[in-house]
């Protein structure tokens, strides 16, 4: 789900300190695994950025709290909110960065990197992110060659949410393929159920949908290529994406009617509430949030997900968002606090509280609260293809913020879903508009 591109900066900071005499490094006994050590930074500070607040910041700051433990270091914590970008972008005009920051958006990570803000990762941070994260999530942290990040929180935006009840009223099981995926649709029509339900008023689901589809047609190369246009949205593989969707929509009684005046809380209600419409909605691992919200039906037994289905065979994928850690400084003190946010031990401690996904491989799933976020989970760490949120890296005027041409674009196609090339072409025009003005 999007941010908030709106909201005014919130800036709370928080310090964690223990004081200490130990000397010398602490090693692996201290809790940390795969030979991981760190040193003993008394009397050294170290200044972390990050977007959460409220339980996400309580929740951050336990793991920042191990860290100052283990190094007796003095740990300071400023939540930026949902502007932290620009709170991040003001302390680098002013010659103030902070030690480390987590940032949302990949794009706004690469642009540090290339400005040279932001250190490459080398030496005990590089070997803990090469032991914690497979070679496709550490690809996302890598900019023109360098390792510069990794991610710490990270969102699975590739689920489908389901009602168990009209499921097995219809007979049907979740679907692993595309192809398998339509039948079950045409099943639940059949059977006097809407299969899905589509927010496309809000235009950020249109793409999401776009991203999935296209990441399992194309593959991520070319999903990459797209998301920085080096290949025109005119290409075969756009078109054929947008024809498969566009198969999909036309169906009878596979998409709730009213697609493009849906929002996506009401859709949540139009399938798991009280009085449901739909048996299915897409949407990302927040949804189950949203569920238990409604107080209707329970995730895990009432609401399901799968996975977004294969296409062509597609292995194993997975569209994300996140957040990515980067250094701003090479001190002793950096080096250490990035060190160990690679590790397991660090991820686990979030994992253990609920609200978080890692991509760290090596944290231990039974950590997690729930059967449904271990699945979730599960999915992020056995996908090879990983794509960070296509239209978050775009400039904003085409896909990342509300009215942007892409949202318009889409949100149209899902409405009228009759010329799937004309529709390509639109988005190419648009970005030759809106990248030429990035």
């Amino acid at each position: 789900m999007r941010r908030s591109q709106l909201a005014l900066v919130a800036i709370a900071a928080t310090t964690l300190a223990l004081s200490g005499c130990d000397t010398g490094p602490i090693a692996a006994a201290g809790g940390l695994s795969n030979g991981t050590s760190l040193p003993d930074l008394t009397g050294q500070s170290v200044e972390v950025i990050g977007e959460w607040s409220s339980n996400e910041q309580q929740a951050f700051e336990a793991v920042l709290k191990k860290f100052a433990d283990l190094t007796h270091a003095r740990v300071t914590y400023v939540s930026g909110g949902n502007n932290i970008n620009v709170l991040v972008n003001s302390r680098l005009s002013g010659g103030q960065p902070p030690d480390v920051a987590l940032i949302p958006m990949i794009g706004v990570a690469a642009q540090y990197a290339r400005k040279g803000q932001v250190k490459p990762l080398t030496g005990d941070v590089a070997a803990a992110v090469r032991n914690n994260f497979t070679e496709a999530w550490q690809q996302l942290g890598t900019f023109d060659g360098k390792l510069y990040g990794f991610f710490f929180k990270v969102a699975n935006k590739s689920t489908v949410w389901y009602r168990t009840d009209p499921f097995g009223q219809a007979g049907v099981e979740p679907p692993k393929t595309w192809e398998e995926f339509v039948n079950v649709s045409r099943t639940l029509s059949d059977s006097g159920t809407t299969a899905v339900a589509i927010p496309a008023a809000d235009g950020w689901p249109c793409t999401d949908w776009f991203e999935n589809i296209y990441l399992r047609v194309a593959g991520v190369d070319k999903y990459n290529q797209l998301t920085a246009h080096q290949i025109p949205w005119t290409d075969p593989t756009v078109v054929r994406s947008l024809r498969l969707f566009a198969e999909y929509l036309r169906q009878p009684n596979f998409v709730e009617r009213g697609a493009t005046q849906l929002s996506f809380t009401q859709s949540v209600a139009d399938v798991f509430g009280a009085a449901p419409k739909a048996a299915m909605l897409y949407e990302g691992d927040f949804v189950a949030g949203e569920i238990q919200k409604s107080g209707k039906v329970q995730v895990g037994t009432g609401a399901k997900f799968f996975p977004f289905p294969s296409i062509d065979g597609s292995a194993p994928s997975v569209v994300t968002g996140g957040d990515i850690a980067l250094m701003y400084k090479d001190s002793p003190a950096s080096k250490a606090l990035m060190t160990y946010l690679a590790t397991a031990q660090a991820a686990g401690i979030w994992a253990a509280k609920g609200g978080f996904l890692t991509a760290n491989k090596n944290v231990d799933t039974s950590l997690y609260p729930d059967d449904t976020t271990r699945e979730l989970a599960d999915a992020v760490l056995r996908s090879t293809q990983v794509a960070f949120d296509q239209s978050d890296q775009t400039p904003q005027a085409f896909g990342g913020q509300a009215a942007a041409d892409e949202w318009k674009i889409l949100t149209d196609f899902v409405g009228n879903p009759s010329d799937p090339a004309r529709t390509a072409a639109k988005l190419e025009a648009a970005a030759q508009k809106d990248y030429g003005s990035s």
